[in-house]
């Protein structure tokens, strides 16, 4: 890690700046009176920032890498609440010139000792047909690979190499402990459809320099990918026993993958429909929503506020202080309290 970098999560208002980002995107723009402009996002590992260049040129914008890194002098205003980077002037840097822990978001726990614990976990599966199709996807070196360099999301919940599978391990462990609250449950089911119920996502992203969707992940999606696997690994699971693979199983598995967001809005081609997509979906809502309201405390540009900013997945602003119930100086004044009423973005 770089000592003297400025992470994006640490940039504050008026700080100069002379340092390498990642480019995440970039656009040409005019202004009303013709002009160019240069209307981008950079980022490094924390996140990114908006960036505008005023009275650009076309040879400018052309030496911005579309995935790759610029060196930025510049400035940090306040826009509407919110920071950006006006460029004064730039340069395209070499990725051999920079440090990539800084611009390469990873989770904070070892990847690969997340996978060993979650592998040890679904060892305990005891039906053998879903013990068998279990470990024919552990078998697959390609997509094990790809699994655990995925992110769980593209922005709204671990969006970082490894998320994926720390987001799947949370939900196995999650289940773990509430499983013996709900006997009715079939756990082996449970087990399998959390391990299986994101899986198209290490198809459906990208995990390199930017997070970004595969053609694949546009056009057909990680829900459907992953549906799609369990039919594919049934049937070879089928042609080396030498006996058909249990339809039903398959039907059960495939629904717990189709149903698990919950609802059509929300990219659910089903809804859940028995005691297990009911319970894989709202640990798997769990999962994500603390870790954005962790996030949109942790992330928070005003320190001094109790308050997040509105987060518009959430719907809300998230109160910082809840973990300390001795409350913090002023939590009771009616003036430190969000609007009741407020315009939404």
């Amino acid at each position: 890690m770089n000592a003297s970098r400025i992470f994006i999560e640490d940039l504050r208002n008026g700080q100069t700046i002379d340092q390498v980002f990642l480019v995440k995107e970039k656009d040409l723009r005019t202004t009303k009176s013709g002009d160019y402009y240069i209307s981008a996002l950079l980022g490094d590992r924390t996140g990114g920032i908006p960036a505008r260049m005023w009275q650009a040129t076309e040879a400018v914008f052309n030496s911005i890498p579309s995935e790759g890194f610029l060196h930025v002098k510049g400035r940090i205003e306040d826009y509407k609440g919110n920071l950006q980077l006006m460029i004064d002037a730039c340069r395209p840097v070499g990725g051999d010139k920079v440090e990539m822990r800084d611009f390469l978001a990873v989770a904070e726990r070892d990847i690969d000792e997340m996978w060993s614990e979650l592998v040890e976990i679904l060892r305990t599966i005891k039906t053998p047909p879903l013990k068998r199709l279990v470990k024919k996807f552990l078998e697959d070196k390609t997509l094990v690979t790809a699994v655990k360099r995925s992110p769980a999301a593209m922005q709204l919940h671990q969006p970082y190499m490894g998320g994926l599978v720390e987001h799947t391990l949370n939900i196995v462990k999650a289940a773990q402990a509430l499983l013996p609250l709900y006997p009715q449950l079939n756990a082996d089911l449970v087990l399998a459809g959390i391990f299986l119920h994101d899986l198209g996502k290490s198809a459906e992203l990208t995990s390199g320099l930017n997070i970004r969707y595969t053609d694949r992940g546009q056009l057909v999606g990680h829900i459907t990918i992953a549906a799609m696997w369990v039919q594919e690994k049934a049937r070879a699971v089928a042609e080396e026993d030498g006996e058909p693979f249990p339809g039903h199983i398959v039907t059960l598995l495939q629904h717990l993958i189709l149903s698990h967001h919950g609802m059509h809005e929300y990219g659910s081609p089903k809804l859940p429909a028995i005691p297990e997509s009911f319970f894989i979906h709202y640990l798997d809502n769990l999962d994500a929503k603390i870790w954005m309201t962790a996030e949109a405390i942790a992330s928070d540009p005003d320190k001094d506020s109790h308050w997040t900013s509105y987060q518009r997945q959430l719907e809300t602003r998230v109160y910082k202080h809840s973990g300390n119930l001795g409350g913090p100086e002023g939590v009771g004044d009616e003036e430190n309290a969000p609007p009741l009423f407020e315009d939404r973005p």
